[in-house]
């Protein structure tokens, strides 16, 4: 079997993505780290990656190591195969990717030049310019969420999330150090405003308790034991209580995955009208 796409990251973003495409027929590959510290974890594929395998809105994702399991499963289709540390090359050669999709969404990180390595490109979020970084970009921005970008760069990371109950950038948490998180809470667990969550315990000193910003329930939260850094985004409330979305495929995530699979679907008919991907 040909014509696989590859998505990178297993957020809840980039699982939408897979979720979507898998939906439509397309032969998809998930690749992530072996520790990410995705927070909406009932949003994605992400715990496939510790705990062997994850559904999310009636999808399975499977971690699995080998090329021939890979295989197994694009034929099979009972599950999207994930894999875990395959560098970007390994990945699109052994498994001859044709599309190769940067959903890791780092916002605040330069995104790799990965135009070139596989017959389309595509890139989510800030930093990518199409035509240099990838060949399309999908924007993921509120104000122009899921519009293809086929040259120039998508909009620069800026203002707030979206308000939820009245609360938006106060919902999330963001390690304040760097260290090993530990957290004996899990998405769903009702919450109060400045109670013990977690701790993050650094290789040397003291380790940091980390607390509730408001009353609610846990949305999203890293997987205990998980390393993480300055600045990562740790812990979401969502201040809605019982009407809290904690699982299932998000708004945004949709609408984005939406607009993949239009670019792809375009260059498929426009760009190169003879390839079938299907």
């Amino acid at each position: 079997m040909h014509n696989r796409i590859a998505v990178l990251g297993a957020n809840d973003v980039a699982s939408a993505v897979a979720h979507r495409l898998f939906s439509e027929g397309y032969a998809v590959v998930i690749a992530e780290d072996r520790a990410p510290t995705t927070t909406r974890r009932r949003m994605a594929f992400t715990d496939a990656v510790f705990d062997g395998a994850a559904e999310l809105a009636g999808i399975v994702a499977q971690r699995v190591v080998t090329r021939a399991a890979v295989e197994h499963l694009l034929e099979s289709r009972r599950a999207i195969p994930l894999v875990v540390d395959w560098s970007v090359p390994t990945l699109v050669q052994v498994l001859d990717v044709t599309v190769l999709i940067d959903a890791r969404m780092r916002k605040r990180e330069q995104p790799e030049r990965l135009r070139g390595l596989a017959p389309l490109t595509i890139g989510l979020g800030p930093g990518f310019v199409a035509g240099d970084h990838v060949d399309v970009a999908i924007e993921t921005a509120w104000e122009r969420l899921g519009a293809i970008i086929w040259e120039g760069p998508t909009l620069p990371l800026a203002g707030e999330p979206r308000e939820i109950a009245g609360h938006s950038r106060d919902r999330f948490v963001y390690a304040p150090i760097t260290g090993r998180w530990q957290t004996e809470r899990d998405i769903g667990h009702a919450v109060h405003q400045h109670e013990p969550v977690a701790q993050i315990i650094p290789d040397t000193g003291e380790p940091y308790t980390i607390e509730a910003p408001l009353d609610g329930v846990i949305r999203g939260i890293t997987r205990s034991g998980v390393t993480v850094r300055t600045g990562t985004k740790v812990l979401e409330i969502d201040p809605r209580g019982a009407n809290a979305q904690i699982q299932g495929l998000g708004e945004r995530p949709m609408h984005i995955a939406e607009g993949v699979l239009a670019a792809i679907m375009v260059w498929q008919r426009q760009v190169n009208p003879t390839f079938v991907l299907r």
